[in-house]
């Protein structure tokens, strides 16, 4: 059976919703509780959520850049296309499992109505990476800003500390070898090879390069030749992209001076707190994409801000909070997404 564009439209559409349902009723703490939770957060639900307006324009832009690279030609698609697409994309990652998956077809199937497929394609694919390659950039550069409050006195410490950051270098350094290769060579083919080397699915993946050969060949081409031949769109989209991940501390941010903390105020406390809280931001997104094959990462992001929060020495309470109003966050950015898909371009 071969599904229609309109079809696979209504099952992207209702996989979003049932997220929305899901994690409405996966909450760790009862209805009251939540509004209690709600109404503690009162007026600052707005900035909290309304940051998200901006976290997703630069995701459009970083987006934007890479397509123009691509095409080399004058851009055949919107920016509010773009940003339409960037919501309803990333709240189906929010539905579905193993990282997040589910937007990606959807923007290429979304994409290929403007261009041809193998160029939108492509373009979802180089995105996918500088998002996730802004990602390692935000968790490498998170360790420099904690070892300067180490060093002004601000943070501990340790061995146990020094180990894991180590760790994480280390972990940053072997990804960043793995994209350059990616972006240098093209990626799709070392994805099948290695797809190939899982029992049961070496026949299938033969039969997928036999009929798809030579998109493929070009796909890789075309990723290739962002780096090679328009490294200004290559960088502008990751100077995008890793911006959003700095935006999305305000969020954050926010939530610590609703709770009074505010490291004794002025410019420099202020300074502080945002810095705590991009370290919060780089350590929960850390935990969560090292465990991201559980849907909507239920109970990941939770514990991930649980911890980190206690890491800086703040209360469990306070990490608990910060959890549930972002999970507040994400089904109201879900449900927008959801009414964004059903809007005519």
């Amino acid at each position: 059976m071969k599904w229609t564009k309109q079809q696979l439209n209504n099952l992207f559409f209702f996989l979003g919703v049932a997220a929305v349902v899901v994690m409405l009723f996966t909450f760790d703490v009862s209805f009251v509780e939540l509004w209690e939770h709600l109404c503690h957060a009162g007026y600052w639900l707005i900035p909290i959520i309304g940051i998200w307006i901006f976290v997703y324009a630069l995701n459009a832009l970083a987006w934007q850049s890479i397509i123009e690279g691509n095409i080399q030609g004058k851009m055949p698609v919107s920016f509010w296309r773009l940003y339409r697409l960037t919501i309803t994309g990333y709240a189906l990652n929010y539905a579905t499992p193993v990282g997040g998956l589910g937007g990606e077809p959807y923007r290429i199937m979304e994409l290929s109505k403007d261009i041809d497929k193998q160029h939108a394609t492509s373009s979802v694919i180089l995105y996918a990476m500088m998002h996730f390659f802004a990602h390692f950039w935000f968790w490498f550069i998170s360790i420099f800003i904690y070892l300067a409050l180490v060093l002004v006195g601000d943070m501990p410490m340790t061995t146990v500390i020094g180990t894991i950051l180590g760790i994480i270098v280390v972990f940053c350094l072997f990804f960043f070898y793995l994209f350059s290769k990616g972006y240098r060579n093209g990626l799709v083919k070392y994805v099948l090879g290695v797809v190939a080397k899982i029992p049961g699915l070496k026949k299938w993946t033969l039969r997928f390069w036999a009929r798809h050969s030579e998109a493929i060949e070009n796909i890789d081409k075309q990723i290739a030749a962002l780096y090679a031949q328009d490294t200004r769109a290559f960088y502008k989209s990751l100077f995008l992209e890793f911006s959003s991940r700095v935006v999305q501390s305000l969020e954050v941010m926010f939530m610590l001076l609703l709770f009074g903390i505010d490291c004794g105020g002025g410019l420099g406390g202020l300074t502080l707190t945002f810095l705590h809280s991009i370290l919060i931001v780089a350590f929960t997104t850390l935990f969560a994409n090292m465990i991201g094959f559980l849907p909507m990462q239920l109970g990941v992001q939770e514990g991930g801000f649980v911890l980190s929060i206690a890491a800086l020495g703040l209360s469990a309470a306070l990490g608990i909070f910060v959890s549930i109003i972002c999970r507040v966050r994400e089904i109201i950015w879900i449900a927008i997404g959801m009414a964004l898909m059903k809007m005519k371009s």
